[in-house]
């Protein structure tokens, strides 16, 4: 792989890896433990922020593809990337999804159980994260 390809795909990978981190496992957990702030809020500043986040990781996405193939990639890499690709349209599609509806029902004044659908998100985004890792570690050393 080109080594401009390989050093601008490794820093969108680790700025998405940190952009993951810092959200999903810091502020999503944390704002609930803020002293005000009720489910209905939470909720609503947590589908907007997840909202932003998913976004720029589908940006973020297209222009990995691009550079990555740009840079006449090995496959581990592009396995690496298909991973990737495939985590986060799968936890969009079959788990965001859900989770919006339901969130729609509890603004709407539903009084819900607990939900399973946080656990797959959660497990998605440690696969993500292990993905985004490993992708980065191989575009450093590619």
């Amino acid at each position: 792989m080109n080594a401009t390809s390989a050093a601008v795909a490794g820093a969108l990978t680790f700025l998405w890896l940190g952009m993951v981190l810092a959200i999903s496992f810091l502020e999503a957990p944390l704002k609930f433990r803020a002293p005000g702030v009720t489910i209905p809020i939470g909720l609503g500043i947590g589908r907007m922020v997840f909202r932003a986040l998913n976004r720029v990781e589908i940006a973020l996405t297209a222009a990995l593809i691009l550079t990555i193939a740009l840079g006449d990639p090995p496959p581990a890499v592009i396995a690496l990337l298909a991973a990737v690709a495939l985590l986060l349209t799968v936890q969009l599609v079959a788990v965001r999804r859900p989770l919006n509806r339901r969130s729609d029902r509890v603004l709407a004044g539903e009084d819900l159980p607990r939900s399973r659908g946080h656990v797959y998100y959660v497990a998605f985004e440690i696969a993500k994260v292990a993905a985004l890792m490993a992708l980065g570690i191989t575009l450093a050393t590619a």
